[in-house]
């Protein structure tokens, strides 16, 4: 039988989830886990669209006093009797998410800071009347929520003590320490990073964090989630009961993202089964400790389209949410050996790299190594196996892209670097232009290898040759269109008797070309190939619609390709 829940895009909010008939993958043995393996603070770094904010909105509705106990039914975690009695519902819970604490300046991102802390200092607004608290206390609480213009008033040393005050009140107001969840922790830093005040918001967070988690005698525990590690120098100084979860970590591996049988299961509950290999290939293949897990943002997003149409197509859900600014700037940074690398990820194959774990966001750009080490973290690259280093007690990951969907990010960022990069070298493209009009065979064949050998191909070596010659055709289409802005350049169009690769009309009226693109398996076969494309040319009369044009003065051209490589030959056809 078809589930009749709906499928939760885009819901982050448990409470929400569970009393308005979602559908919930359950994650709640997280609960159990954090219990029996306690830490005072821990932190998940995952990459986005993974689950985190859900995670950590499932703790505040299991911790939190009050609770709606019945959220929980039938999950996991319930079967648990005597740990639920122990902690369900006992801990006042401070929750903030940082994912919105950005600005183009400091001061932008600190009033962001501001309003998230202010917020959820309103929502215990019972303090200010609690007979819990002093008089003092009571007008300290007061003081947190002064309001001028509509906005919190807080200076650098009020928001940095707040956590704590505020964990201070909720304390005594309950007598019962304070649970503290921060979301996307690391959001405030990578803004920083992007916009120029990487220093100043360190020394915020830097403080905040002290006086909240390491000299709050009033914490229970904290949990936080980011995308990267940031390295605990930065930020996290003198925490000593600190326990960091990545994605290379076997503890809590199941409980970002889906596994093979939730996925599974998920398909089965909305008679989808069919599909599983789409979502497989498109997906999958991300591991996180020794656990193969799917984006779960993906994956319900693809769900929710299959359950309207059984045969939507799978699209780039992940991509199309997430900035793609790191594989962009990895491409940009690439030199001609991390091309290569680029080159055999994007075709499948893996590449071996000892890599950080734990980084400064100011420390991203220092090497390539350090890029690699972000790919990683942020879920662009995955680990398949690691092997030794030679001569070395350390250890590389062996990294690999980890589906179709990925692949496509690469791929996008290759095309956007080579038409920024490689087609706007005005040098190249003049002579290649002049070349063409010439019939300098050699001098096209130069320029072309000249262009190629930058290039990172994104060639696939399973892909059919017709594929291999579109993508090709594509190439040179590009490069020409590009650097001729007066000349009128045809792709596929009928001719004679048949359709011609390139067609061009110069500037000069009476002059036309006409290229044939070929590929070849094998460097030897160049020669061969660029004949069948004169051949080709001939026998099919591709001139024709330029001489229908008044253009008299015709040059052919057969270019072959081979991987990098490739070879031209020029002809003048007679009327």
């Amino acid at each position: 039988m078809t589930s009749t829940l709906k499928l939760p895009v885009g819901i982050d909010d448990f409470r929400k989830l569970r009393e308005s008939s979602f559908y919930y993958v359950d994650k709640t043995r997280l609960i159990e886990q954090l219990l029996l393996n306690w830490s005072e603070v821990t932190l998940f770094t995952r990459p986005r669209r993974f689950g985190k904010t859900l995670n950590m909105s499932m703790l505040k509705s299991f911790f939190e006093i009050g609770t709606d106990k019945s959220l929980f039914d039938g999950l996991y975690i319930s079967g648990n009797k005597e740990l639920c009695d122990e902690y369900m519902g006992k801990y006042p819970v401070i929750f903030l998410s940082f994912k919105g604490v950005e600005g183009l300046t400091y001061d932008e991102a600190f009033d962001a800071l501001v309003r998230v802390i202010g917020k959820e200092i309103s929502r215990v607004s019972f303090l200010a009347d609690s007979d819990k608290l002093t008089m003092l206390e009571r007008e300290q609480y007061k003081g947190l929520t002064i309001i001028e213009d509509g906005s919190f008033v807080f200076s650098k040393d009020k928001l940095i003590s707040s956590l704590q005050l505020l964990s201070q009140m909720l304390y005594k107001h309950y007598g019962q320490k304070v649970v503290i969840l921060i979301d996307e922790y690391d959001v405030p830093l990578d803004k920083a990073f992007q916009n120029g005040y990487y220093k100043e918001m360190v020394s915020l967070i830097r403080g905040l964090f002290g006086q909240a988690l390491k000299t709050n005698e009033f914490l229970q525990f904290a949990v936080l989630t980011g995308c990267l590690r940031v390295s605990k120098e930065s930020i996290f100084t003198g925490l000593n009961n600190f326990e960091i979860n990545s994605i290379v970590d076997i503890d809590h591996d199941e409980q970002f993202g889906f596994t093979d049988d939730e996925v599974i299961k998920l398909l089965s509950d909305y008679d989808r089964s069919e599909r599983y290999p789409d979502v497989k290939e498109w997906y999958d293949g991300y591991h996180f400790g020794n656990a193969d897990i799917y984006c779960p943002w993906d994956v319900i997003n693809f769900a929710k389209k299959l359950v309207s149409d059984p045969s939507a197509r799978p699209s780039a859900f992940w991509i199309n949410s997430s900035g793609n600014d790191m594989v962009k700037r990895f491409v940009d940074k690439a030199d001609q050996t991390t091309r290569d690398e680029i080159e055999k990820l994007v075709a499948g194959g893996f590449v071996e790299k000892q890599l950080r774990l734990d980084l400064t966001y100011d420390e991203i750009d220092n090497t390539i190594d350090n890029l690699w080490s972000v790919l990683f973290t942020t879920g662009y690259l995955t680990k398949i196996g690691e092997v030794k280093v030679p001569d070395s007690e350390s250890y590389a990951y062996k990294l690999v892209i980890p589906n179709k969907e990925v692949r496509e990010v690469f791929i996008l960022q290759i095309q956007e670097w080579f038409k920024a990069v490689v087609a706007n070298d005005d040098d190249t493209m003049k002579l290649l232009s002049k070349a063409i009009l010439y019939k300098d065979e050699k001098q096209i064949a130069r320029q072309l290898n000249i262009v190629m050998s930058r290039m990172i191909s994104i060639l696939d070596t399973k892909a059919p040759d017709d594929m291999k010659e579109n993508f090709y055709h594509g190439l040179l289409l590009g490069l020409l269109r590009g650097s001729n802005p007066g000349w009128l350049i045809k792709s596929n169009r009928e001719s004679g008797d048949g359709f011609s690769d390139i067609l061009i009309e110069p500037e000069d009226p009476d002059a036309g070309i006409v290229i044939e693109v070929k590929y070849a398996k094998e460097m030897k076969d160049l020669d061969a190939a660029c004949e069948v494309a004169m051949a080709q040319i001939k026998d099919k009369r591709y001139d024709e619609s330029l001489r229908d044009e008044g253009r008299c003065d015709i040059l052919a051209y057969g270019i072959a390709f081979c991987r990098k490589r490739c070879r031209v030959v020029g002809e003048s056809l007679e009327n």
